[in-house]
């Protein structure tokens, strides 16, 4: 009814020819995109950024047939050890061809409230921040000011 999942793109098939692919999934994009949001709620930032460059390069090694693989069984583990955190409920609007989560929930959340708010309120100690963030940008405040002696 809302064209969610309707994939139209062009592949590089492993052989090197170009092929267009015509795509119907709806219940894996929209499952995708709520185990997304959920995994977002539940992951420590580092493995977040680091999964979908696992998930990239297993889907190449299963779409270039190389299931048996032992570097495919590798990236499976790891997907496997990062999803053992991984639960919870998402409420997904479909909508135009778009799989929109408007609510998400779990028991293994990393989100507070408290620490996220930035205001007086909040429980993080603003003030800790200070000195954090000259160091974070530290670096960066050299860089350019060894560039305006280089120009």
């Amino acid at each position: 009814k809302h064209g969610v999942g309707r994939i139209d793109h062009v592949e590089n098939r492993l052989v090197g020819i170009k092929s267009r692919e015509i795509y119907e999934c709806p219940g894996a994009v929209t499952l995708l995109a709520a185990h997304k949001e959920i995994e977002d709620l539940t992951l420590v930032r580092e493995v977040a950024h680091f999964k979908p460059i696992i998930e990239n390069e297993l889907s190449n090694l299963i779409y270039n047939a190389l299931w048996f693989s032992p570097a495919t069984q590798a990236l499976i583990a790891y997907i496997k050890e990062t999803q053992k955190v991984v639960n919870g409920t998402a409420k997904v609007k479909l909508y135009k061809g778009n799989a929109q989560v408007v609510a998400r929930k779990s028991p293994n959340s990393l989100y507070d409230e408290n620490l996220a708010t930035y205001t007086s309120a909040d429980t993080f100690d603003q003030d800790a921040a200070v000195g954090f963030i000259k160091l974070w940008g530290l670096p960066t405040k050299v860089y350019s000011e060894v560039q305006k002696n280089v120009e």
